[in-house]
This record gives C-alpha cells, sequence and structure tokens, in this order.
C-alpha cells in the first residue's frame, strides 16, 4: 500500500484577510511532512507583494522552510490547477467558505471549482489560525471502496505527524441495506439484526485494513469505528461537526459532473456545507 507522504504541498496565495493564517497552516504542514511549498498567485509579480509573501513565512524560511513562489495570471481556477500539475503538488491546501448559498452551489466558489477537477489531494480549510491549534480528533471515512484503504493510511499517517490522539472511522450504511418496513415486533427484531450483521461486517472489513496500516503510525492513537446509517456524505458531514472534530478525511470522488450537483452524492454534501476543515485524498 502506497502512504501520502506529501512531498510538495501548494497553496493558493491570495491577499485576503486570512492571508497570514493560511500561510502558517501551510508552512506548519510543510515542516512537520519536510515537504516544498509552492505558493502560487494568480495575479502580476511585483516586489510589493513578493516581500509581503516572504515577510509572513519568514520565521518558517529560518527553521529551513523549503519553498517556491509563483506569480502567474489568468483565470484563478486554471492557473493553480495548471501551476499544481506542473510543480507536482501532492498536496494543495485551499481557504474555503464553510458554506454555500444556492448560486455558489451550482457555479460553484474558487475553491470547490479547483477540489472538483484537481488530480492531487485537497485540504479545504475553514477556521485557519496563527496559532497552531492541535489536531485532536480525525474523523475518517470507512466507504467499501477502492480508493478507502489509501485514506484510512493517510489519517493515520497525518495523526502521527499531527501527533493526534483519536481517529474515527465512519462506516456509512445507506439507508436501502436496511430497507425492512417496521410495523411489529418481529419485523422490529428482524430490522435491529440485520443492522447489527451490517455492522459487525463493517467492523470487520475496517479491522483488516487497520492491520495493514505500519505500526508506528497507530501509536498512542485510539481508533474507533463508527456505524452511521443514513446518506453517504451528508451523515458523516454532521457526524464530524456533532463530535467536533478537527478534521475530515475523505476519498476523492470518482466523478464530479453537473448532474451529480443536481442530484448530489458523497462529496457534494460536504462541499455544500463543510463541517469542519476537510481532506479529500486522490
Amino acid at each position: 500500500m502506497t502512504n501520502k507522504k506529501f512531498k510538495t504541498i501548494g497553496i493558493g496565495v491570495a491577499f485576503s484577510p486570512n492571508l497570514k493564517a493560511n500561510l502558517y497552516e501551510a508552512a506548519r504542514l510543510s515542516l512537520s511532512f519536510k515537504s516544498k511549498l509552492v505558493l502560487i498567485h494568480v495575479g502580476e509579480k511585483s516586489l510589493e507583494k513578493k516581500e509581503q509573501i516572504l515577510d509572513i513565512i519568514q520565521p518558517f524560511i529560518k527553521e529551513n522552510l523549503s519553498y517556491d513562489l509563483v506569480f502567474k495570471t489568468g483565470n484563478p481556477v486554471d492557473v493553480i490547477l495548471s501551476v499544481s500539475k506542473e510543480k507536482k503538488v501532492d498536496l494543495l491546501i485551499l481557504g474555503a467558505l464553510q458554506k454555500e448559498n444556492f448560486v455558489q452551489y451550482y457555479l460553484g466558489t474558487i475553491a470547490r471549482k479547483i477540489t472538483r477537477q484537481a488530480n492531487c489531494s485537497i485540504l479545504l480549510l475553514i477556521k485557519p489560525s496563527v496559532e497552531r491549534i492541535p489536531c485532536k480528533h480525525i474523523v475518517v471515512n470507512g466507504l467499501d471502496n477502492p480508493k478507502t484503504k489509501q485514506t484510512i493510511t493517510t489519517a493515520y499517517y497525518l495523526s502521527h505527524k499531527l501527533q493526534s490522539k483519536k481517529i474515527t472511522i465512519v462506516e456509512e450504511i445507506t439507508k436501502q441495506e436496511v430497507a425492512v418496513s417496521v410495523d411489529d415486533d418481529k419485523s422490529l427484531r428482524k430490522h435491529a439484526i440485520i443492522k447489527e450483521r451490517l455492522k459487525m461486517r463493517e467492523d470487520s472489513r475496517i479491522n483488516s485494513i487497520i492491520k495493514e496500516i505500519p505500526e508506528d503510525y497507530k501509536s498512542n492513537i485510539v481508533s474507533k469505528t463508527q456505524s452511521i446509517f443514513g446518506t453517504r456524505g451528508y451523515s458523516i458531514g454532521h457526524y464530524a461537526q456533532f463530535v467536533r472534530a478537527d478534521l475530515l478525511v475523505m476519498n476523492a470522488p470518482t466523478k464530479t459532473s453537473f448532474w451529480d450537483r443536481l442530484f448530489p452524492h458523497d462529496i457534494e454534501y460536504i462541499l455544500s456545507e463543510l463541517p469542519t476543515d476537510v481532506l479529500i485524498i486522490q
């Protein structure tokens, strides 16, 4: 199993009120992962802009931060995607609004447009901080999907690097899998038995994945599995919000066409209302 080491981290640099917080978050992660940081600004290059960016990350440069500063004009989505591809970015960090309104959902914010088109992993930050806030609890999807082993392994790697103490792997089970009409005691018992069997099946599958994860990634981490019955994507987002998770880790979608957004599934529910910082593993 290939581990996502994130050798090169990219960040879209916009001169917004969150500029310093976003750069601090990106620089801290780059130092933690021993990664190169690529700072991408969509716009004309100027000495003033360059000095402002370098002044912010100066404390991290003193800690031997490896970085590359790129200025390029053009459409923000196209520029960030093309530079990320050119610089072989493994993880792209983007500041994002926590909730989209109706127009934003269909037209898409820049961050979400990039998320739907990127070929690398994406970290969406909704509350970046200049001061380091410990990542105590990571929630990760445990879908029965070929990408899930990689996603769970990456979540443990992150937990190890960020010194997080708790990981919850959420098994989303659709209502269709327990579709029993409950109208008497017999059907109620049948419904309960089906749910328990599904939970045992999912727990067994997840435990087999955890066994393959390197031991040093799992040391000093409390692991928990949680079965949720409901709409995929929607359910895990609300769960992450309910338990106040610091990070939600998800599989990248296999497709995100216009029709997928008309009839949302999985990741689209997350993108429409981010419950916390979200990492989407490609």
